[in-house]
């Protein structure tokens, strides 16, 4: 492709990195990720893909924006409460960065849309940016089904985890974690609350993640579990092997159709 000399400046830190360049943000430019969930993980995670050149970036939220959202959900302001929140991201994405195509699905991922929605663009990378563990499961079940590379992390008080898939290259996050807990058994952010910054600093790392797998540099979370806690300000990488008798992406895999463990209920979907 050729680049216009706005973009020459735009990304001109990018292009200078040795790993990056031009060819690297060429890459950059032509990926496509999806991001569901634009809250406290999805809204820092949108904002830093939109300005790195991320070409088009999907955004899966059938929420609207409320004041309580606003102390870690940075892709939202003030003047968009009661606004949906892939509108507000999308308006927020491309106040930065025009080069982005920001497609919005106005709804809450469940078993019967979610495998659309990632072959609607064929998306390359999926980030887990939702707050609750029945979503998650669907998102890792999904990705693995499809063979697509996804972000998972989570945040509560002081602390946050996140880890990586690749198709073929390590663990997913059942072989991690199973199967959801019972309802109730785990506090949300809502109930046990949540530093705001949390979201930041694992948003972002979710990410650099999906930049360093379109532009192939440097070693991704594939097979690591890394976990942050904001009191001791300290991160640890745990390895995890693959589970051979995972129920998802084990060698006789038991679930061979999505699960919506629960109901969530669909509504608009905007293709601007």
């Amino acid at each position: 492709m050729t680049f216009t000399n706005e973009q020459l400046e735009r990304y001109s830190r990018h292009i200078i990195l040795e790993d990056i360049g031009v060819k690297g943000q060429e890459k950059l430019l032509n990926s496509k990720v999806l991001i569901i969930g634009t809250g406290g993980l999805g809204a820092p995670a949108a904002l830093y893909l939109g300005a790195a050149g991320i070409g088009t970036i999907g955004l899966v939220d059938g929420d609207t924006v409320d004041l309580s959202n606003l102390q870690r959900q940075v892709i939202h302001s003030c003047a968009d409460i009661g606004k949906a929140k892939v509108i507000s991201g999308k308006e927020s994405i491309n106040a930065i960065n025009t080069d982005v195509n920001v497609i919005t699905y106005q709804e809450r991922a469940t078993a019967e849309n979610i495998k659309d929605i990632i072959k609607d663009l064929d998306y390359d990378f999926v980030l887990d940016g939702t707050d609750n563990f029945p979503v998650k499961f669907l998102i890792n079940d999904t990705c693995v089904m499809l063979k697509k590379p996804f972000s998972h992390a989570g945040i509560i008080r002081f602390q946050g985890q996140t880890m990586t898939y690749v198709p073929g290259a390590g663990p997913c996050y059942r072989c991690v974690f199973k199967n959801p807990p019972p309802p109730d058994l785990v506090p949300t952010c809502q109930q046990a609350g949540v530093l705001g910054v949390m979201g930041g600093v694992i948003g972002t790392i979710q990410a650099t993640e999906a930049i360093k797998y379109i532009t192939g540099v440097g070693k991704l979370l594939t097979g690591y579990l890394m976990t942050y806690d904001a009191k001791k300000m300290e991160f640890r990488k745990v390895k995890i092997a693959p589970d051979i008798t995972c129920a998802i992406c084990g060698e006789n895999p038991a679930i061979h159709e999505l699960i919506d463990y629960e109901i969530a209920a669909c509504s608009i979907r905007d293709r601007q």
